[in-house]
């Protein structure tokens, strides 16, 4: 119990520091929010009229009174109203956020899945010319940038190929009801999701690897091995379940931080999530919708960090034995 109450505290002491950062930075930023409210006729507004319309939106409070405010309204769900949009900050993200979490989900099961398989058949085969060539993959897609390899892919299937959709999550024109929607939505998620799945597949596949490769090195992987038993179920068996272990930590980590990631893959993509609309509330200095947005996502985060701290002990009693 006292384990886990001090986690708790470690977690409410990273969310307080991370909430002022999410309070300090976009007022950091260059610009005010003042040129999108009123517009390019700003430098033609008197300053009672300036005054004014900082008074509106709260933004000639001392930045003190501002940070106190905005904890207090965070903590009790109240993210304010958009500058941008002119509706409240918390329907906004609601608006955006299945198309992120379908993205997210997309992206971390497939490479989760073709991680795990790809890094075990690796490190099975070592030395081969599988596990070169995956390594060697992996290495490679995991130093391209994600905007860049986007781009390639729209580029080529969008542009030269003509076989995938470039932006957006559905045709605005098209039937939205029935298997034409899914399928027409699932055509617009091919490309964004297939980055996605790359800029996190090879983390997945490296760690697998290199656990696979430090499980079948262990004393009961040798005894199985001496007392006959066939090399698929050595395999199967007892490396592969036993390697799990670290990735179960990294799935639920790349759960937090893909939610985050995905905004340069909505970017690139025009894809309607949150990701998008942090972007654009970047552009517009929209205070109110960067608090929101850093604010799920950095609740996201943890969220995966407490679930990773919990589950793992229930698949690791190594760990249990140790608390």
């Amino acid at each position: 119990m006292a384990w886990y109450l001090g986690r708790v505290g470690q977690y409410g002491l990273v969310l307080l520091v991370a909430m002022t950062f999410n309070f300090a930075l976009p007022r950091a930023m260059p610009g005010s929010p003042l040129r999108y409210l009123a517009g390019e006729d700003v430098g033609l507004l008197t300053p009672a009229q300036v005054a004014d319309l900082r008074a509106t939106y709260g933004l000639d409070r001392p930045l003190a009174a501002q940070y106190v405010a905005y904890l207090g309204d965070t903590l009790r769900g109240a993210w304010g109203f958009s500058f941008q949009l002119g509706k409240p900050v918390a329907e906004a993200i609601r608006e955006r956020l299945p198309w992120t979490l379908l993205l997210v989900g997309s992206s971390l099961l497939v490479a989760t899945a073709f991680g795990i398989i790809a890094g075990a058949i690796a490190a099975w085969r070592r030395g081969g010319r599988f596990d070169t060539a995956a390594l060697s993959s992996a290495i490679l897609v995991d130093a391209l940038p994600t905007f860049w390899l986007g781009m390639l892919f729209v580029a080529v299937f969008a542009v030269s190929w003509r076989l995938l959709p470039v932006f957006g999550a559905y045709t605005p024109w098209g039937d939205r009801s029935g298997w034409p929607f899914v399928l027409d939505v699932a055509r617009h998620l091919v490309l964004p999701a297939t980055t996605l799945t790359l800029a996190s597949l090879s983390g997945t596949f490296l760690v697998m690897r290199y656990a696979m490769l430090d499980v079948l090195g262990q004393d009961y992987v040798r005894t199985a091995r001496a007392k006959g038993l066939p090399e698929r179920r050595v395999v199967m068996g007892h490396a592969v379940r036993n390697a799990l272990l670290p990735v179960s930590t990294v799935v639920f980590l790349n759960l937090g931080f893909l939610v985050g990631g995905a905004t340069v893959v909505e970017t690139v993509f025009a894809y309607p999530g949150v990701g998008t609309l942090l972007y654009q509330a970047v552009l517009a200095r929209d205070y109110p919708v960067l608090q929101g947005a850093f604010f799920m996502l950095t609740v996201s985060v943890l969220l995966a960090n407490a679930l990773a701290d919990a589950v793992y002990p229930l698949l690791d009693p190594r760990v249990r034995r140790g608390g």
